[in-house]
């Protein structure tokens, strides 16, 4: 708490401010809001009589966006007793308690608004914000597109509503009302960023670069930025110039964890197996529960012959998520890799039951079923995997070899000369050995 000894009768502003630079010389923002409140407080204190509504909602106001948030519903409320009929100050109240989580007190201070004004646009966009935080965003839209209705200018509302469309996974619906949004306020750098986000989804990674470029031009400071440049880059397979932005973002904010995710992932788009796994460590050590980052190191560890610490991170992953037919895939071809063939075809059975048309786990499942020398199995699944994908060479190669093992020279060639057709040369070596 400030005390400041002045006399109200000869007060100056100039002195207020001064005196409130010394305790706030690097916030003027915060300051500049407190000389306002220390105003607004003097004014009220020093009436006996004639306090307005209108007086309390401005030192509501002044509270509010000081973050005293308890304050301000003191204040909302004596501008309320004072006229039951002040829809701003319902609207600031709700606002209020919605940042203390007291949602539903919240709700029936805009629906108040909303009852004495049917028209007040700000209501309706705070109860889709209160829903967009409950994860409700069908109810969030209905309640955004009510204040865009009310007032299409609303350049705030175009921007929350394509939010919730975001989360919805209506990109293309979200990339309608960030693109108005922009229209509207064309200064408004999270708009650019949102967009640019949803364009990424899309695989629009050229429309989603020049975005967040748009967006870094107009705040220059803002960490998600470089993180997002990032992200686009990766889309572009522009490795390098991926691990420059990030780098910037990771210097930002070291505890980013997406952002070292995708430089785990960029470096992995070079071959550097070994960098990737220390960025997606990285990533793990600052959210343990990173699913993502869990798969791929898994992945990197397998480039790089280390099964058994990609068999543990591909573990983890399911102990997360159980359902990722990927991981068990993954994981299958681990374990037959250190010759556990019982249990890599235990967890492709698992990966294939719950995606039956993914013809590498089939290929996979294949490998293991060779390997344990069960040629007619092998045989079996590799058909599976043709059938599913009829450009795999190695799936004929492997067949190929698989036939010639039982002795169905004329198929086993006939397979071997279709992995040469689609590129491995490895076949004419097996041509030249077995076909002649």
């Amino acid at each position: 708490m400030i005390t400041l000894a002045i006399n109200p009768k000869i007060v100056k502003g100039s002195d207020v401010v001064r005196t409130l630079c010394l305790y706030f010389p690097n916030n003027p923002k915060k300051m500049y809001m407190k000389s306002i409140l220390f105003f607004l407080t003097l004014g009220i204190s020093s009436l006996t009589f004639g306090q307005t509504s209108e007086m309390f909602f401005n030192r509501g106001e002044a509270k509010y966006k000081l973050e005293d948030y308890r304050g301000a519903i003191e204040d909302y409320s004596q501008a309320i007793e004072l006229n039951p009929k002040n829809v701003d100050a319902y609207n600031g109240r709700g606002k209020a308690k919605f940042k203390l989580e007291d949602y539903r007190d919240a709700i029936a201070d805009y629906n108040k608004a909303i009852d004495i004004n049917p028209k007040y646009a700000d209501a309706y966009n705070n109860i889709g914000n209160l829903k967009f935080k409950q994860k409700d965003n069908q109810t969030a839209i209905v309640n955004y597109t009510k204040a865009i209705d009310i007032n299409p200018t609303d350049a705030l509302a175009f921007n929350n509503r394509g939010d919730a469309k975001y989360k919805m996974s209506d990109l293309r619906g979200s990339i309608k009302d960030y693109t108005k949004s922009i229209e509207l306020n064309p200064n408004d750098a999270n708009a650019y960023l949102n967009r640019g986000q949803a364009k990424n989804d899309l695989g629009d990674h050229v429309g989603a670069l020049a975005d967040f470029k748009k967006a870094q031009e107009l705040n220059p400071t803002n960490q998600a930025t470089f993180s997002d440049l990032g992200k686009a880059k990766l889309g572009l397979k522009d490795f390098k110039g991926a691990i420059v932005d990030l780098d910037k973002a990771i210097e930002m904010n070291p505890q980013d964890s997406h952002s070292y995710y995708d430089r785990g992932s960029a470096k992995d788009g070079l071959n550097d197996a070994r960098g990737a796994i220390e960025d997606y460590t990285k990533a793990i050590a600052i959210n343990p529960e990173y699913v993502g980052a869990y798969n791929d190191r898994g992945k990197a560890r397998a480039k790089v012959e280390n099964h058994v610490g990609a068999i543990a991170d591909f573990s983890r992953s399911l102990e997360i998520n159980p359902n990722q037919p990927e991981d068990y895939k993954n994981r299958g071809n681990s374990k037959n890799q250190i010759e556990d063939h019982h249990g890599a075809i235990k967890d492709l059975n698992k990966a294939i039951r719950m995606n039956p048309f993914d013809a590498d786990a089939f290929y996979k499942r294949g490998q293991a079923k060779n390997d344990w020398e069960n040629y007619r199995g092998a045989i079996r699944d590799y058909t599976r995997a043709i059938n599913l994908n009829p450009q795999l060479p190695n799936a004929y190669l492997n067949r190929g070899l698989a036939e010639l093992i039982m002795e169905q020279k004329e198929a086993g060639c006939l397979d071997l000369s279709k992995a040469g057709e689609l590129g491995h040369l490895r076949a004419y070596d097996a041509i030249k050995k077995f076909c002649r």
